[in-house]
């Protein structure tokens, strides 16, 4: 399995980016994909999440509304759109992939096979 983000960049805040992982391998039978994000001298947090078997998402309380992840149909890419960016939004944004379980989708340690990051930046 391989994951490989892309689509970061600068934005202004009020702005939109949509993040892009293209993966490889069985991630198709994955129970889950996800996002998570990394601010510098936090720690790895949950962004959001989509089941597999169902294509239902859950987000964190911070992007909900703002935020979604999609698929595309032949599950070998996975979207995170980002509107309405704030600068607590920058951050090194991973992508996932969870061959554990499909619930308690926000714990990372589900997550087997993770993407390099792509860097965000927000500007005020």
């Amino acid at each position: 399995v391989q994951l490989q983000a892309s689509g970061g960049g600068l934005v202004q805040a009020g702005g939109s980016l949509r993040l892009s992982c293209a993966t490889s391998g069985r991630t198709a039978s994955a129970y889950a994909m996800g996002w998570f994000r990394q601010a510098p001298g936090k720690e790895r947090e949950f962004v959001a999440a989509m089941r597999s078997r169902d294509g239902s998402t859950v987000y964190s309380d911070s992007v909900k509304g703002r935020f979604t992840i999609s698929r595309d149909n032949a599950k070998t890419t996975v979207y995170l759109q980002m509107n309405s960016l704030k600068p607590e939004d920058t951050a090194v944004y991973y992508c996932a992939a969870n061959f554990r379980s499909a619930w308690d989708l926000h714990n990372s340690g589900l997550y087997e096979y993770w993407g390099q990051g792509t860097q965000v930046t927000v500007s005020s």
